[in-house]
């Protein structure tokens, strides 16, 4: 039997295997990359679309080649036995996806199309019937139950337009406008007013109230019998005063309320002093026979007393009252003018409107009772019982008339002194005399008083 024995190797080849291993070893941990290009190193193949060119040949070979295969054109032709494809169905369009019809231009006479007929039938729409304005229905004007009357010159006219703004919304009052522009009480060759109010009160017996405004075109010499008087004389005011009476005594004998309207400052001075003396005469000759004189002056001057063409309207702001002649009015300086004739206008209204007659008070009659015994059982005959029974109530007294009261008081000026009606300032010195002299002595020669017996200041000795 033989004997093994073991094998050795060298010491050199020993190394090397554990080198060999080691880097096996090493080398299986990299991951193995199973595909030759999946590293990020590796070149990359092109596209087969970089090397084509949209206008050249490659274009025209790749258009040809991806180009959609060609649709067979429909079959005209059918055998029998074979089934035709259906055809869809257009969709319905409705009307209003229609498209008009195309206009047609001018036919002309060698045009062959122009030769043939429309046979389509041509609808026509029906016109419609013209509307016919029916006219309003006219309102009868009721004939108003109050007439008011005014005359004078211009200024009047203006006054009349006023109080037709004031009386618009009352249908109840009416105003008659008979104002004649240059006339007044001096001349009676253009306008004798007394016998032209007269002739209109004849003729128009239903005037309640009348207004006059005269006095601006009077300042000129009156004619008296063959002479001239020169304006505002003695005896030119006395023959003015007997033609103011002449006009105030037609509506004093027809007993219709007057009321005179005196003329305004003018933007002329001496006009204005000349028409304040003419104010006074027919202030005083109206007064004498009871009529009623408005004054309206002070709406229409400033803080000194002089004409002013701007001042307050009658719902208080600044407004423009007068014309550019110094003479007329404005709108609101009519209005304004027919403010001051309101008030005393209401005032009369107010005063001669009769008292309107109590209610009667219906009272039920008394029951009768009959001779029949009245039954228990009968409430209404035991009722009727009862109140006939009872003393009758006295009927209450009727609802007194309450006097009407004016709307506005008179406009009086802010800046005028007030004055008592003797004329004396109500600040003014007392007319009664100064008997003692105490007042005399002690404000002017600022002397001591005398000393009275038992007062502070006897210092007589001994006192008695």
């Amino acid at each position: 039997m033989s004997r093994s024995f073991p094998m050795t190797l060298p010491a050199p080849r020993v190394a090397c295997s554990l080198i060999v291993c080691i880097g096996l070893l090493l080398v299986g941990s990299v991951p193995v990359r199973a595909q030759w290009g999946d590293s990020y190193d590796a070149p990359q193949r092109r596209s087969r679309d970089v090397y084509r060119d949209d206008s050249g040949y490659g274009a025209r070979q790749a258009n040809r080649r991806y180009a959609p295969p060609p649709q067979e054109a429909p079959r005209q032709f059918y055998w029998p036995w074979e089934d035709r494809p259906q055809q869809a169905q257009p969709a319905p369009v409705s009307p209003s996806a229609r498209q008009p019809p195309r206009q047609r231009g001018p036919s002309y006479a060698d045009d062959p199309r122009s030769s043939r007929e429309d046979t389509r039938p041509v609808r026509r729409r029906p016109r419609p019937v013209p509307l016919v304005a029916q006219p309003k229905p006219v309102a009868p004007k009721a004939e108003p139950a109050t007439r008011i009357a005014v005359f004078g010159d211009s200024l009047a006219g203006y006054l009349s337009s006023g109080l037709d703004d004031v009386f618009e919304d009352n249908a109840d009052v009416g105003v008659l406008d008979r104002s004649k522009p240059d006339s007044g009480l001096v001349r009676k060759d253009v306008v004798d007013w007394p016998k032209a109010a007269e002739d209109f009160l004849k003729a128009n017996p239903k005037v309640a109230f009348a207004l006059v405004m005269l006095g601006a075109n009077d300042r000129q010499p009156i004619r008296d019998n063959d002479q001239s008087v020169e304006p505002l004389s003695e005896r030119w005011r006395a023959l003015y005063a007997e033609r103011v009476d002449a006009m105030v005594k037609v509506f004093t004998d027809r007993k219709i309320p007057l009321i005179w309207v005196g003329t305004p400052p003018m933007k002329s001075e001496s006009l204005a002093k000349d028409l304040a003396v003419i104010n006074d005469i027919c202030r005083e000759r109206v007064a004498r026979a009871g009529q009623t004189y408005v004054d309206i002056w002070p709406g229409f001057v400033d803080d000194r007393n002089r004409y002013a063409a701007n001042g307050p309207d009658l719902e208080g702001q600044e407004a423009k009252l007068r014309t550019s002649d110094g003479v007329h009015f404005t709108k609101a300086g009519a209005r304004k003018v027919a403010h001051f004739a309101d008030v005393e206008l209401k005032r009369l209204m107010g005063a001669g409107s009769p008292e309107q007659p109590a209610a009667p008070v219906a009272t039920a009659p008394m029951p009768t009772l009959d001779n029949e015994p009245v039954k228990l059982d009968d409430a209404a005959a035991i009722d009727r019982q009862i109140t006939a029974m009872l003393p009758s109530l006295p009927e209450p007294p009727g609802i007194p008339a309450l006097p009407i009261k004016p709307l506005a008081g008179p406009v009086l000026p802010l800046g005028r002194s007030e004055i008592t009606p003797g004329g004396t300032l109500i600040s003014s010195r007392p007319r009664d005399g100064d008997p003692t002299g105490n007042v005399e002595r002690a404000l002017l020669r600022g002397a001591a008083p005398l000393p009275q017996p038992g007062r502070a200041d006897d210092f007589k000795w001994p006192p008695g």
